[in-house]
């Protein structure tokens, strides 16, 4: 006899309800204790002379509010997203509207204040619809196609993110006030806000009902919904530009709070919701209560801090654990085909060619890193100039390192990437996507900020004790169900999510040390030594030869479990061998350089639109591609504005992002 389940998505509700009730009570009793009359005053008409009155009228109650709309409506956008891409790692970020929103404020505020006067909703709202359009340009051409959309919006994402994080580190104070934005801020002055959101979202969800039926045709692949006179590109079109409409109304008024689209569908659909109606109706609701009650515990805990805690990190501080204790109580199943239309790359007839290409021109790039740069203004015009014998010998203390060091870190995180992508079957997965590179990152940071007198080798130790105890929590979490894929995936997510969250915390507070941390996490090689670029040269190398011999269980992972497994192949041994062999690539070059997220990502399909199909090929060029890279990306971030200098991962990012998205175009 099968016992109805413990956790429903209406007892969790209902739960949050209850927790959001008594928060919400505590804090208004708090501002205004308790009084029949004075409450109704306080909701309808607050006196003019009772300043309790209108701070509970003006500020706590319309915050409650916009918590409320902006929970449910990510909740919701996450959802249509999910549905409309085929992929539970979807989420509102996905097609760059965030990043959008962000960067067409950061520019606004640069170089274009006048354009915040008319309303910086609307600044928001158009990056946001930009970004959305450059990612459905990149995919018209293969009927926009799934995973062509998840790409070019990662792509896209990726890229713009990295242009603010360029912007942010040159203009950290002037930009201050949008490392709280970016980190969700919720806090109000006026009904303003629900105003604005209220209509937009209320007609943005009868049209997202509108749209079940139709989008119910979507469980089945394109071939059959086809079949049934559905136009999928129309479908796909109203579906993403609604999810994207209701994503840009959310961030032009608060800012970017990304966990709640994706973990309140997620939550939803593990807890047994699998039809599309009704996920749409628990998700909404869980994410409006997630959101409430996240804020109302922020608000709690404020209470006489120093620091502002950003809702949108901690949103996802709280949710992350939430989602990571239901993953492993919880069965996971792969209940959606996949689509027949995605990205169907040639192979290249002569593979071994384009390796001794890359190799060529691998050598030749660090040849020109090592010996051309520019001059400091005080030595000359500040141009360019080739540097021989003996004034290169000086040169190459303080260059080669840092060449070194880039090539060994592309490599071992284009290994990691190849790896991951292959376990997982996802095109979305990069090493930072499992949480390898976010516990690495989180004993990093502690270190900076408890212990700023440390040395090398104890931010060494902090690191790996912080990416082995995630490796530990992704062991525990996935061994029972075979290190299934879209399970890892979303353990990892939310492992990351919480080093997102810290980051937030850090750089909205103020804090001075936060300008070396976002330098280190965007991917310098400022603190390269002789000793460290010579270990991860050599520990990449080592690697790259050890992962080779696995190229046969590589080709077989990506055709599915059931495939593979009668080929022969021990499924869940071989995913826990690959697994340990990327957690090493990644911690290694992330405890170098940081916790890059593009290389790993674009890297191994950078190799695939060269045409190194097979697993071998792939993995040597995905390798030598990301050396290649990063050598490049290091080079220009150091000599296009000195004395300025662009962290290497930044560089990288607008680099590889802009050869992708071509690739991507042409295809």
């Amino acid at each position: 006899m099968n016992r109805a389940p413990l956790i429903t998505p209406a007892r969790l509700c209902l739960a949050l309800l209850l927790a959001g009730l008594i928060l919400a009570w505590q804090t208004i009793n708090a501002q205004l204790p308790f009084n029949y009359t004075r409450w109704i005053g306080m909701i309808f008409a607050p006196h003019g002379d009772d300043i309790q009155q209108i701070v509970v009228h003006y500020a706590i109650l319309p915050r409650l509010c916009v918590a409320l709309l902006c929970g449910g409506a990510l909740a919701l956008a996450g959802t249509l997203m999910q549905q409309v891409l085929r992929n539970p790692l979807a989420s509102p970020t996905t097609l760059g509207v965030a990043s959008g929103a962000q960067f067409a404020l950061v520019v606004a505020s640069l170089w274009a204040p006048g354009l915040l006067s008319m309303g910086r909703e609307w600044v928001a709202l158009a990056g946001g619809s930009a970004a959305t359009a450059v990612v459905f340009a990149l995919a018209w051409k293969r009927h926009l196609a799934p995973m062509v959309i998840v790409l070019a919006g990662l792509v896209v994402s990726l890229y713009l993110s990295a242009l603010n994080t360029s912007l942010m580190l040159f203009h950290q104070e002037t930009l201050r006030g949008l490392f709280i934005w970016g980190s969700g801020a919720l806090e109000q002055d006026s009904w303003q806000d629900t105003l604005f959101l209220a209509p937009r979202l209320g007609i943005a969800a009868v049209l997202a009902w509108l749209l079940v039926r139709p989008m119910a045709v979507l469980d089945l692949d394109d071939d059959n919904a086809r079949s049934l006179g559905v136009s999928l590109r129309k479908l796909r079109i109203a579906s993403l530009g609604l999810a994207v409409f209701i994503t840009a109304c959310v961030v032009s008024a608060v800012g970017m709070i990304g966990f709640i689209g994706l973990a309140a569908p997620a939550i939803v659909r593990i807890l047994g919701a699998r039809r599309l109606g009704a996920r749409l109706i628990w998700s909404t609701l869980l994410g409006a209560l997630l959101l409430l009650v996240t804020d109302l515990t922020v608000q709690y805990f404020s209470v006489g801090a120093v620091t502002l805690l950003p809702t949108g990190a901690m949103t996802a501080a709280l949710g992350a654990p939430l989602l990571l204790w239901l993953l492993p109580r919880l069965k996971i199943g792969v209940d959606r085909p996949r689509s027949s239309v995605g990205i169907t790359l040639p192979r290249h007839a002569a593979q071994g060619r384009v390796l001794v290409i890359l190799l060529i021109l691998l050598i030749a790039i660090g040849a020109v890193a090592l010996c051309l740069g520019r001059e400091s203004p005080s030595q000359g015009f500040g141009g360019w100039r080739w540097l021989v014998p003996p004034q290169l010998n000086d040169m190459l203390v303080w260059r080669a390192p840092r060449v070194f060091t880039a090539a060994g870190a592309g490599l071992m995180l284009a290994l990691a990437g190849t790896l991951l992508q292959r376990i997982t079957g996802n095109p979305m997965a990069s090493p930072e996507v499992l949480g390898i590179s976010a516990g690495a990152a989180i004993g990093v940071i502690a270190v900076i900020m408890l212990a700023p007198l440390a040395g090398p080798l104890f931010t060494l130790i902090a690191g790996s004790v912080g990416a082995l105890s995630t490796l530990s929590l992704l062991l525990l979490l996935n061994h029972r169900s075979g290190f299934l894929p879209e399970r890892l995936l979303l353990t990892g997510i939310a492992i990351t999510a919480l080093f997102d969250a810290l980051q937030g915390i850090v750089l909205a507070g103020g804090d001075p040390r936060g300008q070396q941390l976002l330098a280190w996490m965007s991917g310098s090689t400022y603190y390269a030594d002789s000793a460290t670029a010579l270990w991860i040269v050599f520990l990449g190398v080592i690697l790259l030869i050890a992962t080779l011999p696995f190229s046969r269980w590589l080709t077989l992972l990506p055709l599915g479990a059931q495939t593979a497994q009668a080929l022969g192949l021990n499924v869940t041994r071989s995913r826990l061998v690959l697994l340990m062999l990327m957690t090493l690539l990644t911690v290694s070059a992330t405890l170098v350089i940081g916790p890059l997220s593009f290389i790993g990502l674009l890297a191994p399909h950078m190799a695939r639109l060269m045409g190194l199909s097979n697993a071998r090929m792939q993995l040597l060029g995905a390798g030598l591609l990301g050396a290649l890279v990063m050598v490049l990306a290091d080079w220009l971030g150091r000599t296009l504005l000195f004395p300025n200098q662009i962290p290497a991962g930044l560089v990288a990012s607008l680099i590889g992002g802009l050869y992708f998205m071509w690739g991507l175009r042409r295809l």
